[in-house]
């Protein structure tokens, strides 16, 4: 790394590089010494809606350019998202016979929006960067709706789902302070573009944050049925990435965007799915969540270097075919 890097974007990058471990350490730390971490619980969904501020001010109107050039990418990779995840959380939940209040934990990792964090990973996994913005953005605004919406039908026979408590919090929590990011973007574009180096350290920083609330909170229930859990949620997270890779190759996308798909799909929003577990059901709602935090972003680590190495093969043969000049 060049010594004329600013400072910000050095830090950025190594906070980056890092989030995978520094994640799983204070998951660690959590459950050995939970009462230190239980004062940070209140303070959830205020650094969601902080880290879901950083998302708007990284947002331009280029960004969404690729929602007009690969249509069908864009929605299927949508609609995969949505479709995918939230079958696969109550088809695991039911298999594994979770109790209601897991239950609905995995149902809500499975009914939020993509992570932040898939942009990321995409990029290093030389997939679509920007159908990936584009796909986290889309489904991170269809989030208030979507998510009650799906969290109701698929759980609320095992549980009591307040859908339009879910709605509300997702507005506060992520639609907002998105909306809020974006026009300080086009209001302060200076300023912004002088903290927007800082946004991933802040990003690592609120997840860790949310991590350590959210595992000290369930330290209890970790113990006694964490192993049960985090297989759901390692058979959830691959069958995200397994089934949105499908999904893209059976209608015809290129590498570069399965790649984008099967990430956007498998990796998703649990720090918001665990604020709205701690919110409107339990402590132990949020578990799922908590591992699911850490572990997509091993997994997703692991799959974007095993692909860094794989150059896209289609999606060169595709460059390569648009430098030729056009027959006439």
């Amino acid at each position: 790394m060049s010594s004329t890097t600013p400072v910000g974007e050095r830090i950025g990058r190594v906070a980056g590089t890092w989030f995978p471990l520094v994640v799983l350490a204070a998951a660690a730390v959590a459950i050995v010494v939970p009462q230190v971490f239980l004062p940070i619980g209140p303070w959830v969904n205020t650094l969601l809606g902080i880290i879901m501020l950083g998302m708007g001010l990284t947002l331009k109107p280029v960004d969404f350019t690729v929602i007009a050039k690969k249509p069908k990418a864009f929605v299927v990779g949508v609609v995969a998202q949505y479709v995918i995840m939230p079958l696969a959380a109550i088809g695991l939940a039911l298999a594994f016979q979770l109790p209601p209040e897991l239950l609905v934990g995995v149902v809500l990792v499975g009914s939020a929006p993509g992570g932040t964090a898939s942009n990321v990973m995409v990029y290093l996994a030389k997939g679509d960067t920007a159908l990936s913005v584009a796909m986290t953005t889309a489904s991170t605004l269809l989030a208030p709706v979507l998510t009650p919406l799906l969290v109701l039908w698929l759980a609320g026979s095992y549980l009591p789902v307040d859908a339009w408590g879910l709605f509300q919090s997702i507005i506060f929590i992520v639609l907002l302070p998105v909306v809020a990011g974006v026009l300080l973007r086009i209001l302060l574009p200076r300023v912004v573009q002088a903290i927007l180096p800082w946004l991933p350290l802040v990003s690592v920083i609120g997840i860790t944050l949310v991590v350590l609330a959210v595992v000290a909170g369930s330290a209890a229930t970790i113990l006694s049925v964490g192993l049960l859990v985090a297989l759901v949620v390692v058979l959830h997270n691959g069958v995200g990435y397994g089934l949105g890779f499908l999904a893209a190759k059976a209608v015809g996308l290129d590498e570069s965007a399965r790649r984008a798909v099967a990430i956007e799909v498998g990796m998703q929003n649990s720090g918001l799915a665990a604020g709205l577990a701690r919110t409107h059901f339990s402590p132990e709602s949020a578990l799922p969540a908590a591992i699911f935090s850490v572990w997509h972003n091993v997994s997703g680590s692991l799959l974007a270097s095993f692909w860094s190495r794989r150059p896209p093969k289609d999606a060169a043969r595709l460059a390569a075919a648009e430098d030729q000049p056009v027959a006439s």
